[in-house]
């Protein structure tokens, strides 16, 4: 089989024209399965490619059972696939738009949503739900995340800022690698942490057996937490953090080194039976406050966030004495 690609004028600009010779090995297999073959796409989507009238043998159109013989060529248009970081606008119902200036703007981000496009993430980001809004956004860093000068998990919600113009990213980015930016979470984790006030100081990196996952490591970064038990519940407690340093999962991470894992966060040891019965289905870990220089005045800002309802329906479940297991 040889092919050769071309990107065929005034055509659909989500499909790539490629032309493919059948090979002595396709020779008398039906159209489908030799598109399968040719394309790597499935079975299925090969079917739908000579539905959609997008394989051609000399112009003209064939259907899945056509047969195919040796040394004849086909035309196949081939769905181009999707660039995972292109920003693309989108609409996300339950971001809020905290506040916005010609520097910058603060959302209060959902759960279920990522800062920016990634490969293998499908889901809605808050760069296109910015884009979707009408909010511009910086330029500066890479493609996928231009505007974005720290970030928020996945399944944490709370406050996020993210540059709207140069200077705006340049200062705000200084401002997190300096350390000057005040980021205060709350988390309701399992048990009571002893003491109820304190430090954790422990190096964090990727976890060696889980890439996906990171831990408490000798060789990590250095990564400092302060925390405050705000209410204790016996089985969970209401804790206030304070971040010194930025690491990935760094809260999670922290906190089920201590065996006191966020509540919901079964990918970190969290229980799921209490889990289920505060009716969790993500982390209890919300990005409450956020402070920082305005890029501009120099004048300190800062934004408080309010818990959601999945979040207050947990605390409130604790403080009625719940849940029962």
């Amino acid at each position: 089989m040889t092919d050769s690609r071309t990107r065929p004028t005034g055509s659909d600009p989500e499909y790539v024209s490629e032309r493919f010779t059948v090979s002595d090995d396709l020779d008398g297999a039906r159209a489908d399965a030799a598109v399968a073959a040719w394309t790597g796409l499935s079975r299925s989507a090969a079917t739908q490619l000579c539905a959609e009238d997008r394989v051609l043998f000399k112009g003209r159109p064939v259907a899945k059972s056509h047969r195919v013989e040796t040394s004849e060529t086909y035309a196949v248009d081939v769905p181009v696939p999707e660039d995972p970081t292109r920003i693309a606008p989108q609409h996300v119902a339950d971001l809020q738009l905290v506040h916005v200036t010609p520097g910058y703007v603060v959302v209060d981000k959902p759960a279920g949503v990522a800062a920016h496009p990634s490969p293998g993430w499908k889901g809605p980001t808050v760069v296109g739900a910015l884009a979707g809004a009408g909010v511009s956004i910086s330029t500066s860093g890479a493609p996928e995340r231009q505007g974005i000068v720290h970030r928020l998990d996945v399944g944490t919600s709370g406050l996020m800022v993210v540059a709207r113009n140069e200077n705006a990213y340049t200062v705000l980015k200084r401002a997190f690698k300096e350390r000057t930016v005040t980021k205060v979470y709350h988390t309701v984790v399992q048990g009571i942490p002893d003491p109820l006030k304190g430090t954790i100081d422990a190096p964090i990196g990727r976890h060696p057996g889980h890439e996906w996952r990171f831990a408490v490591l000798e060789d990590g970064r250095d990564s400092i937490t302060h925390y405050e038990v705000l209410e204790a519940f016996g089985r969970a407690s209401l804790v206030e953090v304070h971040l010194e340093t930025g690491r990935t999962h760094q809260i999670r991470v922290h906190f089920s080194a201590l065996k006191h894992a966020c509540a919901g966060d079964l990918t970190y040891g969290a229980d799921p039976a209490l889990s289920a019965g505060l009716g969790l289905t993500r982390q209890w870990l919300h990005a409450k406050k956020l402070g920082f220089a305005h890029p501009e005045t120099g004048g300190y800002v800062e934004y408080e966030s309010a818990y959601p309802a999945d979040l207050a329906f947990a605390v409130e479940t604790l403080r009625e004495g719940g849940p029962q297991l």
